[in-house]
């Protein structure tokens, strides 16, 4: 898949969509459409459509971001090691776009134990998949 250029990106998503999504930057906690959201289907990369993560993965952390306990299998997801902030985390990011997701954390419920803690607003949903 070819990538866009910023200014593509910039007039086809939202200021928060492109702020979280090309600048790495996170939605405030408990303000993002899917934190609270428990429809049946897929979340896709609000950047280039590719499907990321199930409804069935989802789980309520109490964080105020989505979370997950597993991609969808086959996602491109990357991991990469984030040393912002003072602390040591790993950044979620679309492999597909380079698109910044969010986190992943190891606290996260059985099977996996982990919570992908990921932004509303890098994120489409698609009941129909």
């Amino acid at each position: 898949m070819s990538k866009k250029l910023n200014e593509q990106y910039k007039a086809e998503l939202s200021p928060i969509e492109y702020a979280v999504t090309r600048e790495a930057a996170t939605e405030r906690p408990f303000t993002g459409k899917y934190w609270d959201f428990w429809s049946k289907g897929t979340y896709h990369c609000i950047c280039c459509g590719t499907p990321l993560f199930e409804s069935e993965a989802k789980f309520d952390a109490g964080c105020g971001w989505p979370s997950f306990f597993v991609p969808k299998e086959h996602a491109p997801i990357e991991e990469i090691r984030d040393n912002s902030h003072g602390m040591i985390r790993t950044e979620v990011r679309c492999k597909s776009c380079d698109a910044h997701l969010g986190h992943v954390f190891e606290d996260g419920p059985e099977p996996t134990g982990l919570r992908y803690c990921i932004n509303s607003a890098s994120l489409k949903f698609d009941s129909n998949d």
